[in-house]
């Protein structure tokens, strides 16, 4: 089957109605993780200019570009599971029916549905740990729960886009007419 193409949902028989809702979501998603990056390189460039020709480089830099990258590199995984592009290794599949690869690009899929689901949770039981502790950053003291929270929506919607490719796979093996 051909992968699709990057803006072009509808002609993919792998998305129905909600995977194209999904596809839209999880690329909005992607799409503002990746303008988060276009201003973490602005601000970087600011504060290393700033830093060589003024001495004064953006106070607390290093700290925004953490928490930046975090929540920007977070809302880019769920497109990925949609485009199927997460590593995966083909190699021991690569002879099997394609029933059976369908059936195990399924289960993957559910894992990696159920990580994300663990990994939403743990993350908001952190930031509600941090809002009760009172944390802050060092140098902005910014409250660092609020961060650790907007990392939740996207593990989230990572777990859902695991969950529809889990039930895509399964269902394309259930068509298949050789057995497994």
């Amino acid at each position: 089957m051909q992968e699709p193409n990057f803006l072009d949902t509808e002609s993919d028989p792998r998305y129905g109605p909600w995977g194209q809702k999904l596809y839209q979501l999880t690329r909005l998603f992607a799409v503002t993780g990746g303008l988060g990056f276009v201003v973490l390189v602005v601000m970087s460039l600011i504060s290393i200019v700033g830093r060589k020709i003024a001495a004064t480089p953006v106070p607390g830099d290093i700290e925004v570009m953490q928490m930046g990258t975090a929540v920007a590199s977070a809302a880019m995984l769920a497109f990925c599971e949609m485009e199927r592009h997460h590593l995966r290794v083909d190699f021991f599949t690569a002879n099997v029916s394609p029933r059976l690869r369908e059936r195990l690009d399924a289960l993957s899929h559910l894992l990696l549905a159920i990580v994300g689901v663990l990994v939403a949770w743990r993350t908001g039981a952190s930031a509600l740990s941090l809002k009760e502790a009172g944390e802050t950053s060092m140098i902005l003291a910014w409250p660092v729960w609020i961060v650790v929270a907007a990392l939740v929506p996207s593990f989230l919607l990572l777990a859902v886009a695991g969950a529809y490719n889990a039930i895509s796979h399964w269902q394309l093996a259930s068509s298949e007419g050789e057995p497994a």
